[in-house]
């Protein structure tokens, strides 16, 4: 099965960048969409941004302008910039992929924007 894990995330101030990694296990991950999630406390998960084997990609509204994602299929690892980042932006990031009916998922890591 697909094994996801997701680093990069920190705190920072208002205004600040981060850049996230999401590495995997398996030749798979090469071929099929990755998506970002993120989830702060007491409210729902929401997807953030996608991108697609070919590094077509989409955001959610509240990010764009200021996110950015990419991958490199060689190294099996997706990355979501984030530029500008707002106090609003404080969540656990996720990163996603779904194959044969089944979502996958990492551990998470907590992105903190605050003063």
């Amino acid at each position: 099965q697909v094994q996801l894990e997701e680093s990069g995330g920190g705190l920072v101030q208002p205004g600040g960048s981060l850049r996230l990694s999401c590495a995997a296990s398996g030749s798979i991950f090469t071929i099929i969409p990755v998506g970002w999630f993120r989830q702060a406390p007491g409210k729902q998960r929401e997807l953030v941004a996608t991108i697609t084997s070919g590094g077509t990609a989409t955001f959610a509204d509240s990010v764009k302008g200021r996110f950015a994602i990419s991958r490199d299929n060689a190294k099996k690892t997706v990355y979501l910039q984030m530029n500008n980042l707002k106090p609003e932006d404080t969540a656990v990031y996720y990163c996603n992929v779904r194959f044969a009916t089944r979502d996958y998922w990492g551990q998470g890591t907590q992105v903190t924007v605050s003063s």
